[in-house]
């Protein structure tokens, strides 16, 4: 049986860590001479283990590898090395720098938006005649995936009545806009042509009168006579207050005599005459468009090279195009014998047509001589 051993002696500050007082400060002692073998103890009975106690060493909350216990070559049972014997037993805590956030430099996210009522409203329904397609690859049994549009845009019987009346649809809408702009050019295109002509024939008249010389006044109680101009000659001015309207009037009733101003029927009276002095015009805006706004009781008056013919409307009507007994000396009565002087309008009748035709009858009531600047007072404002 082995004897216990006794417990080495506590370690001194000074001295090397673990090893006794004595041990560190006296030389070992000398070998002793070997002894005899000693008789057998008699038996003594093993002595308890002496416990020792590890006196707890305070740590750091915050990281748990701030203590370090000092290394000894004892045994575990020994009493431990207070922290303070060795400088090296605490090491301080590293400081960590905070956690920085990921969003923090590109700025704070908003939070998402809550969902409304109206996300959470159903689909519309599709409707009638709608078809709905959805938006995804659809793959084909016999290859990869095709369009999602070709069941639409395959050639079918349907697809080709639809491009058909599509086409025609097309077609149609550029007649359309091709009639709108002729009919454009009737109204505004037309009416401008038809105001540059009259400005060329106004100035073709007075130079004219110009070139003419005034009656003698012994020669001015017999009638009038007859200018006697070409055929699409201008002869005289014709002004309408009530419409703000005033032409120069040429000779002639054929298409190419009126094309840009109204014209005197042949044969009939010259203004101021006994008589009749009709005169036909177009039914365009440059022309006699407004013609079926004269109402009874206007003044028409007629501007010759020495006299102005003031007539005040007596009658406006609409008769069939076969109606020439309008123009006749007498209105109505061809084989009448005038006694008065009178003045008829004739155009077609409704406006963009002429199944009919609008006839505007006037009677002369007035007369004066044409001197200077001098006007009638029912021309103020008007132009000439």
């Amino acid at each position: 049986m082995t004897p216990p051993v006794a417990p080495a002696p506590p370690a001194v500050p000074g001295t090397p860590l673990g090893l006794p007082l004595a041990a560190s400060s006296a030389p070992p002692p000398a070998a002793a001479p070997p002894a005899a073998p000693p008789a057998a103890p008699a038996a003594v009975p093993a002595a308890p283990p002496i416990a020792t106690a590890q006196a707890p060493v305070a740590r750091p909350a915050t990281d748990a590898t701030a203590v370090i216990l000092p290394v000894s070559p004892a045994r575990s049972s020994e009493t431990p090395v207070s922290p303070a014997v060795d400088r090296t037993a605490v090491i301080p805590a590293v400081a960590r720098p905070a956690p920085v956030q990921e969003t923090s430099l590109m700025g704070i996210v908003p939070p998402a938006p809550e969902p409304s009522d109206e996300d959470e409203q159903p689909r519309p329904q599709p409707k009638p005649g709608e078809r709905v397609v959805a938006l995804r690859a659809i793959r084909s049994g016999t290859g990869p995936y095709r369009s999602i549009h070709s069941a639409l845009t395959r050639t079918t019987v349907g697809t080709v009545i639809r491009t058909s009346i599509r086409s025609l649809g097309e077609v149609l809408i550029t007649l359309g806009v091709i009639v709108l702009l002729l009919a454009a050019y009737e109204v505004w295109g037309k009416a401008a042509v038809v105001a540059s002509h009259q400005q060329e024939l106004g100035q073709q008249l007075d130079d004219l009168w110009a070139q003419q010389t005034p009656p003698a006044e012994e020669d001015e109680e017999e009638e009038p006579e007859p200018l006697g101009p070409p055929p699409g000659g201008a002869i005289a001015r014709i002004y309408i207050p009530s419409i703000g309207q005033y032409w120069v009037v040429v000779e002639g009733v054929e298409l190419d005599d009126i094309r840009w101003a109204p014209g005197r029927y042949p044969n009939s009276a010259m203004p101021g005459q006994i008589g009749n002095f009709a005169v036909a015009g177009h039914r365009n805006p440059g022309t006699f468009w407004d013609l079926d706004k004269v109402q009874h009781g206007d003044a028409i008056v007629v501007e010759t090279q020495d006299t102005w013919y003031i007539y005040t409307v007596t009658d406006n009507y609409v008769v069939e195009p076969t109606a020439v007994e309008v123009v006749a000396p007498v209105p109505g009565d061809p084989d009448a014998q005038p006694t008065r002087a009178m003045l008829t309008l004739t155009t077609c009748n409704p406006k963009w047509d002429n199944y009919e035709r609008l006839i505007v009858h006037a009677e002369l009531i007035d007369q004066q001589p044409r001197v200077g600047d001098q006007r009638p007072a029912v021309l103020a404002g008007l132009g000439g």
